[in-house]
């Protein structure tokens, strides 16, 4: 347990770097030096960050009750844990937001772990993960994503991370958009 732990822990501060570095990159001192805010040279084409972009909403992500696991079961064996192939569960969502003029794009992010179950056979595996925007009733995106992940260790959980970076609606007059992600187990033949 203790090397999941730290796996899970380092995993985590690798994904927090990655999108702090990324968020560093973009931005520029305001006095017109040329430098990124992180003090290294900046690439031709950058752009400055207006403060409106700073300050504007970018909807959180909701993981639905019941949908940030997903177990896979060996043939006619659901609901038996003996029958269990592996156990995935969906652990951390994180997003990130750009903004064109009435129109807002976003990466959505998932971080999960895949447990092996009694009957764990190393190979890819295939998970259902849905991600759907709304407005009130209205669906302004969803995608179901047949999301790969190659496990191997019959001993040990394989940590996983998925991106939708094709989300794009448009930008809302009011905070009012809820963007929701997890295991969707069908139909599968819906959008």
């Amino acid at each position: 347990m203790g090397k999941t732990s730290y796996n899970r822990s380092a995993f985590h501060q690798v994904f927090a770097m990655a999108l702090v570095l990324t968020a560093a990159g973009c931005t520029t001192k305001g006095d017109g030096s040329g430098t990124a805010g992180s003090g290294l040279p900046s690439t031709s084409g950058e752009q400055k960050v207006k403060e409106s972009e700073l300050t504007a909403y970018c909807p959180n992500i909701t993981l639905r009750e019941g949908t940030a696991f997903f177990n896979t079961y060996e043939k006619g064996g659901e609901k038996d844990n003996a029958r269990i192939i592996y156990q995935a569960a969906i652990t951390d969502v994180t997003r990130a937001c750009q903004y064109a003029p009435g129109t807002t794009t976003m990466d959505v992010a998932a971080a999960g772990k895949i447990v092996p179950g009694p009957q764990f056979k190393a190979g890819t595996i295939t998970m259902p993960i849905r991600v759907v925007v709304q407005q009130g009733d209205a669906v302004l995106y969803s995608k179901l994503h047949k999301h790969q992940v190659s496990v191997s260790n019959p001993s040990s959980a394989t940590q996983f991370v998925f991106n939708d970076r094709a989300i794009s609606f448009p930008t809302p007059a009011q905070k009012d958009i809820q963007v929701f992600v997890g295991y969707d187990e069908g139909p599968y033949n819906t959008k």
